[in-house]
């Protein structure tokens, strides 16, 4: 058993896509036309981190009650965790590509931390190994 997919609600699928692959180097793993339950048009995306198992359903917002979460999925609250073995070039790559992080970097219990954005506003932590690790 694992975790597949999990959503996240975005304002427009091709700038998603763009952010998610682009700018935090994602991979596209598929982007197909598909149907809402109701039989209108909509697409099929789905990006992750190379090497694993676990993506992101890129769903554009449907809707009044959907355009309302976008950017607060977790109320405000950090919702999103991305490891990476290496912090610093990791940090450095972000920023330079226009991520907006809303904490500089330190070290917590659990290894260097900094909070960013993504691109719908929701808030993420990128994470690392202890500096001395």
């Amino acid at each position: 058993m694992h975790l597949e997919l999990i959503a996240i609600i975005v304002e427009e699928y091709d700038s998603a896509i763009e952010f998610f692959v682009e700018t935090l180097g994602f991979d596209l793993i598929e982007d197909s036309p598909s149907l809402t339950n109701d039989g209108r048009p909509k697409r099929w995306v789905v990006v992750r981190p190379p090497g694993t198992a676990t993506g992101i359903l890129l769903a554009q917002a449907d809707g009044e009650k959907q355009r309302l979460v976008i950017g607060d999925q977790f109320a405000g609250r950090v919702g999103f965790f991305l490891r990476v073995t290496d912090f610093v070039a990791a940090y450095r790559r972000m920023a330079e590509a226009g991520v907006k992080f809303v904490t500089e970097p330190r070290t917590e219990p659990y290894g260097q931390v900094a909070v960013f954005n993504d691109i719908a506003g929701n808030r993420w932590d990128l994470l690392g190994p202890h500096e001395s690790a």
